[in-house]
């Protein structure tokens, strides 16, 4: 598979990774031995970049990623991790002490001396301008317990801020055909300061998947369900902010234009894919099938202009209107 480089570090990673949130909690139930063959398959399908959270499962999604990496060591993974979501959102939390503990209990799950790479969890929108976290982020690095740090935002304005921050070596953002505003303005930022784009919710939680449909029903436990008016966490984060009707409507539109030989999910992970500034996109599996398929979008060629474009017409006439500029 493709390797791109977050040009603040070394890493090399998969234009296709692997998010964990699926396998940790919020999306009904996944048994350990089926998460453990999710990441099985990944890696098999040239998969070498996870993201999770210290709140995924409260911790559950990092210690599976833990007993996966002791099972294969030479696996060749860079794990990113996110901290910050275990308590209640206050900007006064993020402290340099708060950082040590976070970062000693994620290093304990994973089973490793030094993080990869750990995130800010969608931190109040304050935190970014706090020259105060940065300075304590670098202390960790210096201290060893993490190798590099990010930050992942929901809005453009939170991931322009951090861009902005010398020390950010990757952003972590909302996008998908349902999402186009950091085209605009984030991306181009990324690549001229050299932070690494991560693509998260890339199938705006399964609605590009082209499987659902207005009779679809989501178990009680699945953010799908509990956060459709985002009365757990910013709405954005659930079908991309995306009223479900209107998303249906969007994908029946975007549908015809899914090259023959691939899949609904595979064309919206590829579209990704082919935006200039994307490091690698993050999408979650349930079941191994869907981590393999999920990975051969990887070997599919560039969309067309043709199918680029009428994406974004498909945006302008269904989705802006909705989300105006709010991510």
């Amino acid at each position: 598979m493709e390797q791109r480089t977050f040009a603040r570090t070394n890493y090399s990673v998969s234009v296709i990774g692997l998010g964990t949130w699926q396998l940790g909690a919020d999306w009904g139930d996944v048994a350990e031995d089926t998460a453990l063959a999710v990441l099985d398959a990944a890696v098999d399908s040239g998969v070498t970049f996870f993201d999770t959270a210290d709140v995924y499962g409260d911790g559950r999604s990092e210690q599976l990623i833990g007993a996966f990496l002791k099972s294969r060591p030479d696996a060749g993974i860079t794990v990113a991790t996110k901290m910050g979501r275990r308590l209640a959102q206050r900007p006064d939390i993020y402290t340099l002490d708060n950082f040590r503990a976070w970062t000693d209990r994620s290093r304990a799950n994973l089973g490793v001396d030094t993080l990869d790479l750990v995130q800010l969890h969608c931190p109040p929108t304050i935190v970014h301008s706090t020259d105060e976290v940065f300075d304590a982020l670098d202390t960790l690095v210096a201290e060893g317990r993490i190798a590099a740090y990010g930050v992942s935002v929901e809005t453009r304005a939170e991931a322009l801020a951090a861009i902005a921050r010398p020390g950010v070596a990757s952003v972590q953002i909302i996008l998908n055909m349902l999402r186009l505003g950091p085209l605009d303005d984030v991306l181009p930022a990324a690549r001229k300061a050299g932070v690494g784009i991560i693509a998260r919710v890339p199938l705006a939680s399964g609605l590009l998947s082209g499987k659902y449909d207005e009779h679809t029903e989501f178990p009680e436990n699945d953010h799908r369900t509990y956060n459709r008016n985002g009365e757990a966490f910013d709405v954005g984060e659930t079908f991309s902010g995306v009223d479900f009707a209107t998303g249906l409507a969007a994908v029946r539109r975007l549908a015809p234009l899914v090259p023959h030989e691939a899949t609904m999910a595979q064309f919206a992970l590829r579209w990704i894919i082919d935006q200039p500034g994307v490091s690698t996109v993050i999408p979650g599996a349930r079941s191994p099938e869907q981590a393999r398929d999920n990975a051969a979008a990887a070997g599919l060629p560039p969309l067309s202009d043709e199918a680029l474009s009428a994406v974004h017409h498909v945006y302008d006439e269904l989705i802006a209107p909705q989300l105006a500029n709010r991510w």
